[in-house]
């Protein structure tokens, strides 16, 4: 076996140098400690492929997907198909076309393509495809829906020019020239321009409480917050990052923002004061991607330092490390190139288990109470990932544009797990760490055991 040929050799597993692959040839499905290695992950069971169209005059430059994203209610799928397109699919269809038609499906085969529908007033009722051209590389894509209760933050104006109903789905897109473009879902035509970004706008999120509150993180080292339901006005700069901002994510109750970026950033910020709550310090490289669990009691950060920390965002404390190289890289070999790039991170919907991407070509899933991965899969040049809205399916793009779905680890939720779930959504830890119960009952709660 594999395995033991490399114990027998000497050579430690996961050693990067060019002797070791010529001698061990690629790496294995994927590096694992050695008390373990016996028992390697399941492989997780292929749902389809979105492949982009290519072209002998295609530039290797521009043809990235470079964020991935599923709707809140889980109607539409949105991809950065590469050359400033971006297309948006009816997701239960789409599914639907994996059963018919195989895995593979190409995103422009005629026999396999969406329906179009011209009338607007179809729209809602029977969701079509569509194909957006935002002038510009795309690199970063975010779902919007509005709940007519959650009011503009700006009490002084009296006419706006756009009323978001409650049925409204709106679709952000940062672009290459650090602007951000506002899109209807239903009908695929643009409704806002926003312009204050000096450098590409690397991510974007809308908050969850459907407030239509956006916030767009950018390499020219700011976040900016935008109130939709005020015509896209500018509310706030954020300003802290030394550096790129490579991501950001709201808490589920919208009350924390966390961002990401170079020089081993990871900032929380309060939301209501759009202050700076504090640093989490750990990382040892770029920090490129973060998510908070559906509880908001966890929050996982990606790094190119080979691991995935899965923090406690109330006091700053990891509670897991997930590594992808053994052994881990001190923070000199950390701090480089080391193959082992993460690009992304994600949280299911079951609070129980994280996707990583990687640059050892595999897409790993994990569990939160476990330190080595459950299921995994080989993806080539993978660069974001995501849930879908359920949870059921992952979908991660490459850089050639092309979007790759899994199924996702399924089992069911322990009782336990479920109330401390909606335990945490409504108690930070510190007052979970006042409650008069038994300290293993607190361990348990703060998601230490």
């Amino acid at each position: 076996m594999a395995v033991i040929a490399v114990k027998q050799s000497g050579v430690t597993r996961g050693c990067p140098c060019s002797r070791c692959k010529a001698l061990h040839g690629s790496p294995p499905l994927t590096d694992l400690p050695s008390r373990i290695s016996s028992v390697p992950p399941a492989r997780s069971r292929t749902v389809g492929e979105l492949l982009a169209p290519t072209s002998p005059f295609d530039k290797k430059c521009g043809r990235e997907n470079w964020t991935v994203a599923f709707a809140p209610d889980g109607s539409y799928l949105a991809w950065s198909q590469g050359h400033r397109i971006v297309k948006l699919v009816p997701w239960a269809q789409c599914l639907n076309n994996f059963l018919l038609h195989g895995t593979k499906n190409g995103a422009n085969a005629a026999g396999t393509r969406l329906p179009r529908h011209s009338s607007e007033g179809s729209q809602k009722n029977k969701p079509c495809e569509h194909v957006i051209d935002c002038g510009d590389i795309v690199w970063s894509l975010a779902f919007g829906s509005s709940v007519p209760e959650k009011q503009s933050r700006c009490v002084n104006i009296e006419w706006h020019r756009f009323k978001f109903g409650q049925d409204q789905l709106l679709l952000a897109t940062g672009l290459n020239n650090g602007r951000i473009k506002i899109w209807d879902v239903y009908t695929g035509k643009l409704l806002l321009n926003l312009m204050d970004h000096t450098e590409v706008v690397r991510d974007l999120t809308f908050a969850p409480d459907g407030s239509l509150i956006l916030v767009s993180a950018s390499r020219d080292k700011t976040l900016r917050v935008w109130d939709l339901k005020d015509d896209g006005n500018m509310m706030k700069v954020l300003r802290g990052h030394p550096n790129w901002v490579y991501g950001c994510a709201f808490s589920p109750d919208s009350s924390i923002l966390c961002s990401v970026g170079a020089s081993k950033a990871v900032f929380l910020w309060d939301m209501d004061k759009y202050s700076m709550l504090r640093k989490l310090e750990g990382h040892h490289n770029d920090v490129v991607a973060c998510e908070f669990s559906p509880d908001g009691a966890l929050l996982a950060t990606a790094s190119y330092d080979t691991r995935v920390y899965v923090w406690d965002p109330h006091i700053g404390v990891i509670l897991r490390e997930f590594g992808h190289l053994f052994p881990p890289p001190t923070p000199i070999f950390a701090g480089g190139a080391n193959d082992r790039w993460v690009r992304s991170v994600c949280f299911s919907h079951d609070g129980l288990h994280v996707a990583s991407v990687a640059d050892d070509k595999m897409v790993r899933f994990w569990r939160i109470d476990e330190e080595y991965p459950v299921q995994v899969a080989p993806l080539n040049n993978g660069l974001c990932s995501t849930f879908s809205t359920d949870g059921s399916v992952l979908a991660a793009g490459t850089q050639d544009g092309s979007l790759y779905f899994w199924a996702t680890p399924s089992q069911v939720s322990s009782l336990q797990h479920l109330c401390r779930m909606a335990i945490r959504r409504v108690m930070p830890t510190s007052q979970v760490k006042n409650l008069p119960i038994p300290g293993k009952v607190v361990e348990f709660l703060c998601y230490q055991i």
